[in-house]
């Protein structure tokens, strides 16, 4: 199938019912089907059990249980430098953002204002800062980490699209990240200053979740909802977990101007994992 199609299908999928659909097969618990399913998917994707705390697939009560797996203890030691990778996953883009663009393939661009659901004031504070992309595929470890120390802010739930997020789609559909639903998560660091996680979603992710918060969307709406931390003292270390995909996805870091330098081997549809360097404050 040529990848022109693949993105003209992405229109016409009646993707929110895919996903409902798809959440609730991955929520059913205590079956053989379930069993059945997950080793279907270890197989057809790859996916290295050796990694994980539990690695025996009729121990996992859902598919979800497997899909957010824990990894042994050690399996991804987090390195001493100011900025480590998240997530294992690729590298979609990453750079400067260009005034407030957002460079999200070759001829599409998108705006920092319209990923973060409209919040302008928030936007401007990312003004030719920096930002980093990195996709999940569905063989990949699913839960995220910090990528620095950080105190929780806010968290934005923002309504949207629920096109797939992998690389034909993303050189295809102009605004896919702004476009999708998405958890905007906001911090504050006394050494790296304010930096921003979102969390985005896809066809057939079944949710999002944090771990101060549960679950974002168990309820899809049109409304955007916003929880502020400000007053609570919800802080996370380097490489602590942060949250989870139900089903794979894309997480979008966002830094303001002069905090991070990439790592010097980061380049794009480059393989990472947690816990490498990412970078580091710039001299």
């Amino acid at each position: 199938m040529s990848d022109r199609l693949k993105v003209l299908l992405q229109y016409v999928l009646p993707k929110q019912r895919l996903t409902v659909f798809a959440g609730r097969i991955a929520g059913a618990r205590g079956s053989m089907v379930t069993t059945r399913l997950i080793r279907w998917f270890v197989g057809r994707y790859a996916v290295d059990m050796s990694e994980a705390a539990d690695a025996d697939v009729r121990s996992y009560g859902s598919f979800n249980d497997f899909f957010t797996r824990a990894l042994k203890a050690g399996s991804r030691p987090i390195a001493d430098v100011d900025f480590v990778c998240p997530v294992d996953g690729a590298i979609s883009q990453f750079g400067l953002i260009d005034d407030h663009h957002i460079l999200q393939a070759k001829g599409h661009r998108f705006t920092t204002t319209q990923l973060l659901g409209g919040d302008a004031a928030l936007a401007a504070q990312f003004r030719h800062g920096s930002f980093a992309n990195l996709y999940l595929s569905p063989k990949d470890y699913h839960r995220l980490h910090m990528p620095c120390e950080g105190k929780l802010t806010r968290m934005i739930y923002v309504p949207g699209k629920l096109f797939s997020v992998n690389p034909v789609t993303a050189r295809g559909v102009p605004n896919l990240f702004a476009r999708n639903e998405r958890v905007v998560c906001t911090f504050t660091s006394g050494e790296h200053g304010l930096f921003v996680m979102v969390l985005v979603g896809a066809t057939i992710v079944g949710s999002m979740a944090t771990v101060w918060h549960g679950v974002v969307n168990p309820k899809r709406t049109n409304e955007t909802s916003i929880w502020d931390y400000t007053n609570d003292d919800i802080v996370l270390e380097k490489g602590e977990e942060m949250g989870r995909f139900l089903l794979g996805s894309t997480v979008i870091m966002l830094f303001e101007q002069g905090t991070i330098a990439f790592d010097e081997d980061w380049e794009p549809e480059r393989k990472v994992r947690l816990g490498e360097p990412m970078g580091h404050r710039p001299a």
